[in-house]
């Protein structure tokens, strides 16, 4: 039995958004998966109560306490140990559930990634990670999108391997191409930053680099399938998607619940329509539900603080192609034989 836990406490509107989440995702999830809910129980199963949904489809872990946005991070996930999140944290560290996910705190949900669940040995900075949308329904990879603002170029070039590692694990791309996001296609473009991490990037084993991109092209998915990024520019690119889907979604002349209504006849006479339709539902943070920590010993997803019931069922079933990708345990093979290599080189060196 794959277990899926959720903060039902985390998040601008939990825990009702999380539950209603939840009980949507039950549609959703394969029959071998159970989700797990940490949090108020009695208002857990008022909610599951007001969705007809029986509270036995889930295994709820009654907690007392909540991490707020507004505490400070570190400080709370230690003084509050009964708290949603903590007791989250704690049961994937003892492997009572499979991947945990939550909408609160991202802060304080990295301090659980770092002191509770642990980078993987060999990983330099784990990494927030999105999914982007690319033209003719396929899907890439955006890393750093937030996490580590200011990052060395050795930083920057294992994020290719884990963004490599991934992208072949969990969107099932053979061979991905790995670019780094520049101002120009050349090599020798971009700061020194920029400069340093291409030349390590050319060196690096198991992976394809193609070289550098320019952001016209991330969303087109004619160069690469992976786009290396700091935290800083990731984070800019991110936020910029998720302004034009808002501008798209006032601006089109065709509702998305009418082309639903309409897909069966219009799909098979006009398939283009729904390309454009399918890229910009990708483009919604909403599809994916969150920013996936890569780079740590269990499956981790930090969820949007302002997540809709739609994104919080997203979060799930995202987790759960995540938790079964085993993408986790690839990285630590990866890593464990590049370190072997290197060791059996510097043998022969002496």
């Amino acid at each position: 039995m794959l277990k899926i836990g959720i903060d039902a406490m985390g998040g601008d509107f939990a825990p009702e958004v999380a539950v209603e989440g939840a009980v949507m995702a039950l549609k959703k999830i394969g029959p071998d998966s159970r989700i797990v809910l940490f949090g108020d129980e009695k208002r857990i199963k008022e909610l599951l109560a007001k969705h007809k949904c029986p509270a036995e489809k889930f295994d709820i872990i009654a907690t007392t306490q909540v991490i707020e946005m507004g505490d400070h991070p570190a400080k709370s996930f230690i003084s509050k140990q009964d708290s949603s999140m903590t007791v989250g944290f704690k049961h994937l560290a003892e492997g009572k559930i499979d991947g945990f996910a939550s909408a609160g705190s991202t802060g304080a949900m990295m301090v659980g990634c770092m002191q509770v669940i642990k980078p993987i040995e060999g990983v330099i900075r784990p990494v927030i990670s999105t999914l982007i949308p690319i033209v003719m329904n396929r899907r890439g990879l955006l890393l750093d999108v937030g996490l580590n603002v200011d990052a060395r170029p050795e930083v920057l070039t294992q994020y290719g391997l884990l963004g490599s590692i991934f992208a072949e694990s969990v969107l099932g791309i053979e061979n991905p191409r790995v670019a780094l996001l520049n101002i120009g296609e050349e090599e020798g473009k971009g700061n020194a930053q920029a400069k340093a991490t291409y030349d390590l990037l050319k060196e690096q084993k198991g992976i394809n680099f193609v070289g550098n991109v320019e952001s016209s092209y991330i969303f087109t998915g004619k160069y690469c399938d992976v786009v290396v990024s700091d935290g800083f520019v990731g984070n800019i690119v991110l936020k910029m998607a998720e302004a034009l889907y808002r501008i798209n979604s006032r601006l089109t002349p065709f509702k998305p619940w009418l082309l639903n209504w309409l897909r069966p006849v219009l799909e098979p006479i006009c398939p283009k329509l729904y390309y454009h339709q399918n890229f910009w539902n990708a483009m919604n943070y909403e599809s994916v539900g969150g920013t996936i920590v890569i780079g740590i010993n269990a499956p981790v997803m930090i969820g949007h603080g302002g997540s809709s019931a739609k994104a919080i069922c997203s979060l799930i079933t995202t987790m759960e192609r995540n938790i079964e990708s085993r993408v986790c345990d690839k990285i630590r093979e990866a890593l464990h034989n590049m370190a072997e290599e290197e060791k059996a080189e510097e043998k022969t060196e002496e």
